[in-house]
């Protein structure tokens, strides 16, 4: 009779405390810059539907003090098993620039650890420290564990993630996207994670990486722009131009948005607030490695369009040229090269002496080498002319805004424990199209 009446007891419970709490746990959470003064997005994943609550304080002051709630959406999985999680989004605002918070999410059914970040100062003379790198995975990924120290010491203010998560976050149906996002977690958590897509997202139409991050915009995180410090950023997909199966619209429709956000960009009391105009997506215009990729072509796709396509594609190196794009940020080759200011393969330093001080033509550079599966690229035995320093060692790229003229950028080999192998500063006392003249 005693069993009867447990199983009666037990029977009548409503079906979610049969769920292990391990299903409502937060996971994978990761912070975003919506493009909204005085904001941060949080993004987190449940195995199961909760609320979307996010709990924070000024450090230092009474915890957990203030409240904000946001809303989940449901991800299925385009794999075999259809599996389902559910993707938390919540915007924090009204926060102090500057400032440092402590927060957790969750619900009351499951709690994250306690993590922290600093609101971005928002000032046109804050000068930012970004970490760059593209292209590392959840095997491998031998730059994580020296991003992850330096991240928690407070060296970056925002991480610069240039395409190719996880090698791939679809596999073991979506598995592998699970064990990578929790992976980075240690640096997303901290500051904020921007992001661009890469030609490893590209399962069931880049669907983990359209759900799975929260870039500002209204185009699921293909292209975007904010702004920080002096500089505008624009983040932006290489791969319209190769997944055209996906839509062709989608690659005019990126184009047109580009020249906007660049005819916004320059319009001359916008310039001379945010002088500095940096483009970041995945595959580059040019490279000098042996893997016969679209950069290794004398005609490239992203640098000079498609005329194989009805109507014909138009390439973005003339259209960036024309607007005074500063630096372009770029990954995909498993190297970091360095190049010469270059227009249409041709070399236009300020000067001998002082090639990066007023050059007279954009400077590009590649940081695909954080580490992966797939190791490392090569490279063709002599450099080409636009060329001025390469290295196939892991590591990372670092990126100091200075102020409106000054930016300066490093290298680090983590083969080589952290030594710095390539630096330089760009200089430029005039921008915009007519620092070309």
């Amino acid at each position: 009779m005693a069993s009867l009446h447990l199983w009666l007891l037990f029977g009548l419970m409503p079906l979610a405390s049969c769920v292990p709490p391990i299903f409502f746990q937060p996971e994978q959470v990761h912070i975003s810059y919506p493009g909204l003064k005085g904001s941060m997005v949080i993004t987190w994943t449940t195995l199961n539907k909760t609320e979307s609550v996010v709990e924070y304080s000024l450090f230092g002051g009474k915890l957990f003090s203030h409240t904000a709630k946001g809303n989940s959406t449901l991800f299925i999985d385009g794999g075999s098993t259809k599996r389902k999680m559910y993707v938390h989004r919540v915007l924090v605002s009204e926060l102090r620039p500057g400032s440092a918070y402590v927060y957790h999410c969750g619900s009351e059914a499951g709690w994250s650890d306690i993590f922290f970040f600093t609101a971005l100062n928002e000032s046109t003379s804050f000068s930012p420290r970004f970490a760059l790198f593209g292209d590392m995975g959840n095997e491998n990924p031998q730059s994580l564990s020296r991003l992850q120290k330096e991240t928690q010491a407070g060296m970056y203010d925002v991480i610069l993630h240039i395409g190719d998560f996880a090698y791939d976050m679809h596999e073991d149906n979506g598995k592998i996207g699970d064990e990578f996002m929790r992976q980075i977690e240690s640096i997303a958590a901290y500051v904020p994670y921007m992001t661009c897509p890469g030609n490893h997202e590209w399962a069931y139409n880049f669907s983990h990486y359209r759900n799975r991050f929260s870039m500002p915009g209204q185009t699921e995180s293909l292209w975007y722009s904010w702004n920080i410090g002096s500089a505008h950023i624009i983040s932006f997909s290489t791969e319209v131009y190769f997944y055209v199966e996906y839509g062709l619209d989608l690659l005019f429709k990126q184009y047109e948005w580009l020249k906007k956000d660049l005819e916004i960009a320059n319009k001359p009391e916008n310039r001379a607030a945010r002088p500095w105009i940096i483009t970041m997506a995945h595959r580059p215009m040019y490279c000098s490695n042996d893997d016969h990729d679209d950069c290794t072509k004398f005609e490239s796709y992203v640098r000079r369009g498609r005329n194989d396509t009805m109507p014909t594609a138009p390439g973005l190196e003339d259209l960036f040229y024309q607007h005074g794009v500063d630096l372009e940020l770029w990954a995909h080759e498993h190297t970091y090269e360095r190049l010469w200011p270059v227009y249409n393969y041709k070399v236009f330093n300020g000067s001998v002496e002082k090639p990066y001080v007023n050059p007279k033509a954009p400077v590009h550079i590649i940081t695909g080498s954080a580490g992966c599966r797939e190791k490392h690229d090569g490279f063709i035995p002599k450099p080409r002319d636009w060329s001025a320093f390469r290295s196939a060692d892991y590591g990372y790229t670092r990126l100091h805004l200075i102020n409106s003229t000054h930016m300066f950028l490093e290298q680090v080999s983590d083969d080589q424990s952290g030594k710095v192998i390539d630096s330089f500063t760009l200089i430029k006392e005039v921008h915009g199209a007519e620092a070309w003249l």
